[in-house]
């Protein structure tokens, strides 16, 4: 028996998700719930485009700013985190709202994942890091496609630590499953919708919210994570605007050149991140015309949790 009505709000990056997610909060009293994996993080505000904190004070938001930027979180650690935060909203009467991009912590609570029982000593890890480091990352990609096509499929050639989890994940007998493998998690209702937008315009706002976010002091957070021992070789500091900042501030990239890296990264990631829910045959996609109001949208995802 279902526990309840969840909402899942996916899309690309800056796609107008929180928005949508706070006035469908307060249409039907909901309580919102980050699905983003860079939110999770303390001192990480503005690059990770967090809800402001009017809206947070407006709205029950859980799930951000919960750790440290030097915590490893992994999709296990989040399931377990969302989990107990859909369960709590549901048993106060009000109707969860999961927001976010990042596809494996939206299959973590759409499929049963069981994670458990999985782990080895960290052996393995530790050779496949050091043969990183010695071969490099075009090796282990290539490693990865002659094991496992379909997930070096979804993963960028250059993420080493995503490649090297997939192998891991692959050897222990839990590859990333095609969602046709995936049984469906019926302990919730869940609604599961996604933004979609005109590829042109949607490239237009990540231009000029990559602007915006640098004008409202990307730069200077950034520098304060260095400050307080942060590095670029945490997982936390990988997140887009973050690495291309510390390269900025290493005297890699100039100010022109730090933007255009910023925008063409964020782009790339939209894409993929399209490619991602496009997978999904179960997804309610959300058109986001140039011409419509927030009011609009929140109407079509009502309609489609009825």
């Amino acid at each position: 028996m279902s526990k309840g009505k969840v909402y899942v709000i996916a899309g690309p990056t800056a796609s107008g998700k929180s928005a949508v997610a706070y006035y469908l909060a307060k249409r039907i009293n909901g309580e919102i719930v980050n699905c983003d994996s860079i939110q999770l993080y303390k001192q990480m505000d503005i690059g990770s485009a967090k809800p402001s904190p009017e809206m947070m004070a407006d709205v029950p938001h859980h799930l951000f700013s919960i750790v440290d930027p030097d915590f490893n979180m992994s999709v296990a650690k989040y399931q377990e985190l969302a989990f107990a935060c859909l369960d709590n909203i549901l048993a106060r009467g009000k109707t969860p709202i999961v927001v976010g991009g990042t596809g494996l912590y939206i299959n973590s609570l759409l499929y049963k994942m069981d994670f458990a029982g999985n782990q080895d000593d960290g052996t393995r890890r530790a050779e496949l890091e050091q043969m990183a480091e010695e071969m490099g990352s075009d090796y282990m990609y290539t490693y990865l496609q002659g094991i496992d096509p379909e997930s070096a499929e979804r993963i960028h050639p250059n993420n080493v630590r995503k490649v090297i989890r997939a192998i891991e994940a692959f050897e222990l007998g839990d590859g990333i499953k095609s969602l046709d493998e995936c049984e469906k998690n019926t302990d919730y209702d869940f609604v599961f919708c996604a933004l979609n937008m005109e590829r042109e315009w949607l490239y237009e706002i990540i231009n000029n919210r990559v602007i915006n976010l640098l004008n409202m002091g990307l730069i200077d957070e950034v520098k304060a994570l260095k400050a307080n021992g942060y590095t670029v070789d945490m997982p936390s500091m990988k997140g887009i605007g973050y690495k291309e900042v510390f390269a900025y501030l290493d005297g890699e990239l100039d100010a022109d050149t730090l933007v255009e890296e910023i925008q063409k990264d964020t782009r790339r990631y939209a894409k993929r991140q399209m490619t991602w829910f496009k997978r999904y045959n179960d997804i309610n996609w959300i058109d986001v015309p140039k011409e419509v109001s927030v009011g609009e949208l929140v109407d079509k995802i009502i309609a489609a949790g009825n």
